[in-house]
């Protein structure tokens, strides 16, 4: 696949999407599409693997033009109802969504949304609930690494151990990785102390988070929503789910943990929101991150629904707590787009042997 891979995308995809074969292939069912944020006019990509997954504000307007005319695409309200059983999907039905809650949703993203008259299902994490200044863990983890020049880099944090180099793209990149895979099995607090060890020992400022997100174009792009922000996205006729309180690997936490991120994010939100939040996404979303534990986790929390972050598109089965999804990245033409929403990329990976696989729901 990897090497057809440029193949498809630059002669395949439009040849196909041209023709209208991804259209005649969307029929009944529903294709649901996750993005993670638009990325600011202002802000320089400073690493494709940390800003691959925000969207150029330009294509982002394509792919929606695209799914209006020529997708039906509902509501969070009309996914409610369906998940619920009191409405059927119509024909080439396509739900919107984007993960994690970062600034730019509001800045960047909401106005295009608006412009083009499509609801979106937002999925914050709960630190969004706070007025403080609020970064994913490991963006802030990348962030300091590239703040802290090139040196040596050591740290011991109860039973994590690294070393590297912060110098290059590649060894900090390398460097991010490992510490974030270090990262996977612990809780917020524990997550937090640790990042804090490594700014210490990077010679950073305490005060390293509030001075990186004064400046404008680094908050839109990395910055957290916070509470005014949330009621603005609702405002705006957007709905929230749940996306549990730090974003942790759910599936690498002892139970007890997992649990406590995926109530206590909501719990947050309701009490900012004052109203019922009933979806829920599970961070990273793919299928190491998560198994037959968290889907049952999300049932007996009370959520009408969960989603995944891959297996999208039409065709897909839709069990109701493991929602499959596509997520779209920042280098996706528009006729790959459309491959994705139509199914047939999930269909090819398929024949080929390349189907990622859900875990099974926990027996009753």
């Amino acid at each position: 696949m990897r090497l057809v891979s440029p193949l498809l995308k630059r002669a395949v995809y439009p040849t196909l999407a041209k023709a209208g074969v991804f259209r005649r292939m969307a029929a009944e069912g529903l294709s649901i599409v996750t993005y993670h944020g638009v990325l600011p006019a202002d802000y320089q990509i400073i690493d494709p693997a940390l800003d691959g997954s925000l969207v150029h504000a330009d294509g982002f307007r394509r792919q929606l033009q695209l799914l209006r005319a020529n997708y039906n695409v509902i509501s969070p309200e009309q996914m409610l109802q369906w998940c619920e059983g009191k409405t059927n999907l119509p024909p080439r039905a396509v739900l919107v969504t984007c993960d994690d809650g970062l600034v730019n949703v509001v800045t960047d993203m909401l106005p295009i949304l608006s412009e083009q008259k499509i609801p979106c299902l937002f999925f914050v994490i709960g630190l969004c609930s706070e007025d403080t200044p609020q970064m994913l863990w490991y963006e802030q983890l990348y962030l300091m690494l590239t703040a802290a020049g090139e040196q040596k880099f050591s740290v011991q944090f109860g039973d994590v151990e690294i070393v590297g180099m912060a110098g290059t793209e590649l060894q900090r990149r390398a460097l991010w990785r490992e510490l974030t895979q270090a990262l996977e099995k612990y809780d917020h607090e524990y997550c937090s102390r640790f990042v804090d060890t490594v700014r210490t020992q990077l010679g950073l400022s305490e005060n390293f988070v509030p001075a990186h997100l004064a400046e404008p174009s680094a908050r839109k792009r990395f910055g957290l929503l916070g509470p005014a922000e949330l009621r603005a996205l609702l405002s705006a006729g957007m709905s929230v789910g749940a996306h549990t309180l730090s974003h942790p690997m759910l599936s690498k936490l002892p139970e007890d943990r997992a649990w406590f991120e995926i109530v206590a994010g909501r719990r947050r939100l309701e009490n900012i929101l004052g109203r019922e939040v009933w979806a829920f996404a599970y961070p990273f979303g793919g299928p190491s991150a998560v198994s037959g534990r968290e889907f049952g986790m999300a049932e007996r929390a009370g959520y009408k629904a969960a989603f995944l972050s891959f297996g999208g598109g039409f065709g897909a089965r839709l069990p109701r707590y493991s929602l499959p999804r596509i997520h779209v990245a920042g280098d996706m033409n528009l006729p790959e787009f459309e491959a994705h929403v139509s199914g047939f990329y999930r269909d090819l990976r398929q024949k080929f042997g390349r189907e990622e696989k859900c875990p099974a729901m926990p027996a009753a």
